[in-house]
């Protein structure tokens, strides 16, 4: 029973100290979110109780406006890769990169092929052939 009394009000504190970090500064009231802090730490029994009642713009959760629906608007849901529009659009575009990036390389290719070609053709006396003329 003597532990009730000591464990009680330090899970007050430790409730109340963790609600003011959670809070946006935005939503404190009457002080600074830091002086609430110290508030809490320092005044054992009375600064947790003054948070809770006084420390924090409280929403009414029957109008729609509660922490709850405010979170939800604010935070964005994950999806699964297969149906993130912008994930398929990326590999889509990687995949179109690497098919014009092959479609060139093999463009290349060919036109290498075409001038070997065009060497064999003429006898290998073009500008570049570095073999000596033969007799």
């Amino acid at each position: 029973m003597r532990a009730l009394l000591f464990i009680v009000p330090l899970a007050l504190t430790i409730y109340a100290f963790i609600d003011c970090l959670n809070t946006s500064e935005e939503d404190t009231k009457h002080l600074p979110k830091i002086a609430w802090v110290f508030i809490i730490l320092l005044f054992w029994i009375v600064g947790p109780v003054a948070w809770l009642v006084a420390g924090k713009a409280r929403r009414n959760a029957a109008t729609g406006t509660g922490p709850s629906s405010w979170q939800r608007g604010r935070r964005q849901q994950w999806v699964a890769p297969d149906d993130n529009p912008d994930f398929l659009k990326s590999l889509k575009d990687d995949k179109e990169a690497r098919k014009a990036e092959a479609e060139a390389e093999s463009r290349k290719a060919e036109k290498a092929e075409d001038e070997e070609e065009l060497k064999r053709r003429n006898g290998g006396s073009g500008p570049d052939d570095k073999t000596p003329p033969t007799s």
